[in-house]
């Protein structure tokens, strides 16, 4: 009996040592995949040189890969984050609201001393218009159906009149992109447009010879910028909390401060979502609030 144990102990050995090894290769391949963060282009538009900073900035502070997740519209970022295909994502405050029991906020983004943003209702250079009701009968050039300050500010507006963007406008389009609203209106496409006030500032000292061209007609009131969100239920994970710390920091390093320069922001801060009740109220109003 006694030899039949000694002969079994160097199975056991190498039964213990593969399990550990296993173990170890799970762990390891765990911490290797990707953490996935959602993007879409209604908000950065593809712009080469910030997705890459960007991807970096986040790739430091977490201390693995990053694998930018970009969508065509809201709403395909916000299933992707609710089904649990990507980890956060950078969005809007509407589509937050419309979730706000399943989405956390890890963050807002700080420009020009502040985490706010308005819309900004623009026409031609040359047009006469000085108001919303000038452009009546008009082609108006939306970004995305989810966006705040690419519909929702100009459909709220509209409703408090008792008037939808089908009723008052001669048409409308959806371009899936604050930018690409800019040079439809620019190319004389559309005669107006709802566009991020952040992204036409932002242009205007990158494209002037492109928002020359337009002219801002009408500013709303001051609103909670967007956000960077993930699920509510994973906020305890290791890789959740990882990033809002990242996003939180990103001014303390060399990378997420080269990343922030290229966005034009200061920094990210903690923020509630009382952030955005200006954003619930236009929502309310539109009769859309869940």
């Amino acid at each position: 009996m006694f030899q039949r144990i000694l002969a079994m102990l160097p199975t056991r050995r190498a039964f213990l040592c593969s399990s550990v090894v296993l173990a170890a290769g799970m762990v390891a391949a765990r911490t290797a995949t990707p953490f996935r963060f959602a993007l879409t282009p209604v908000f950065l538009d593809n712009d080469a040189a910030v997705l890459s900073a960007l991807r970096a900035a986040l790739a430091y502070g977490l201390s693995r890969e990053v694998e930018l997740v970009q969508r065509r519209t809201y709403q395909e970022i916000t299933g992707a984050l609710l089904d649990g295909s990507v980890d956060a994502a950078w969005t809007c405050g509407y589509p937050f609201l419309q979730h706000r029991e399943a989405l956390a906020i890890l963050g807002a983004p700080v420009w020009r001393g502040q985490s706010l943003y308005q819309s900004y209702l623009i026409a031609a250079a040359d047009d006469p218009a000085t108001g919303l009701a000038d452009l009546a009968g008009g082609l108006h050039a939306f970004s995305d159906p989810d966006s705040n300050s690419g519909f929702l500010v100009t459909a709220s507006d509209l409703a408090r009149s008792g008037q939808t963007p089908d009723s008052f406008f001669g048409r409308t389009m959806f371009t899936f992109g604050h930018r690409n609203v800019v040079r439809a209106v620019a190319g004389g496409l559309a005669r107006s447009g709802s566009v991020d006030g952040y992204v036409w500032e932002t242009l205007a000292e990158a494209e002037p010879e492109l928002t020359a061209r337009t002219r801002v007609v009408a500013r709303s009131e001051w609103l909670g910028f967007p956000p960077f969100v993930a699920r509510t239920d994973r906020l305890s994970e290791p890789g959740i909390a990882a990033c809002r710390e990242t996003l939180l920091s990103l001014g303390q390093n060399t990378a997420g401060r080269e990343a922030l320069g290229l966005l034009r922001l200061d920094g990210v801060e903690g923020a509630e979502p009382g952030l955005y009740d200006g954003i619930a109220a236009r929502m309310a109003v539109l009769g859309r609030l869940r």
